[in-house]
């Protein structure tokens, strides 16, 4: 790739992600695209920072697809994103001028994040008391609420529905951050729904990348 990119692994072999620091502008993106119909009139209603978004992920997943002509991009009943004609799960994220993008056999989900301090002013939304209690109260403890957050966000997207509690309907087990990757495991409970996945961590700089995958379904 001509890209910034910071990282680009296959995960096992059924599983490849991506990451990198968009620097290209729009006029980058949609030379390289041929873009469907349905993908102009979603492009069409954004502008701004949402637009270079919205293209430099559909050009990353892309490129990760290993697919000579490209398929459309598009999003089902519930806002969740998928490739036309394509029998894999894919999953996007955006954090400033960040973009991540994560194909699977399995239900997937990826979310990527810059660290910042005032996540501390959420944790209360999202955190449950039983992981609280392994949280050490330490400088670390941003890192760890990035982590739950991240977690829980890329199992809220694998999940691929709306309507989950964060705190009622999902839980990450215990972990420890490490300097370099870190994994743990997380459930979604909700109605008839049992998920459980296998979650990633990987601190990259100032960012922190987390992605999940749902174990069986």
């Amino acid at each position: 790739m001509s890209l910034a990119l910071l990282t680009h692994k296959d995960v096992d072999s059924q599983t490849v992600l991506g990451i990198w620091k968009v620097e290209e502008n729009d006029h980058f993106f949609e030379n390289g695209l041929h873009l469907f119909s349905e993908e102009q009139q979603e492009l069409a209603l954004l502008k701004g920072r949402k637009r270079i978004e919205w293209l430099s992920s559909r050009y990353l997943l892309h490129q990760l697809s290993n697919v000579t002509d490209r398929y459309p991009c598009l999003k089902d009943a519930f806002g969740k994103p998928y490739l036309q004609h394509y029998d894999r799960y894919i999953s996007l994220s955006h954090s400033s001028e960040y973009t991540a993008a994560l194909i699977s056999d399995h239900p997937c989900g990826i979310d990527v994040q810059v660290i910042v301090p005032k996540i501390s002013r959420i944790v209360s939304k999202f955190v449950r008391e039983d992981e609280f209690a392994f949280i050490p109260e330490t400088s670390n403890d941003i890192l760890y609420y990035h982590a739950v957050w991240g977690a829980k966000e890329s199992m809220y997207k694998a999940y691929g529905r709306k309507g989950l509690d964060f705190k009622k309907e999902m839980q990450v087990t215990h972990f420890e951050i490490l300097k370099d990757s870190f994994s743990f495991t997380g459930k979604v409970s909700k109605d008839h729904f049992h998920g459980q996945y296998q979650i990633h961590c990987q601190i990259i700089n100032s960012i922190i990348l987390v992605y999940a995958i749902q174990e069986s379904f």
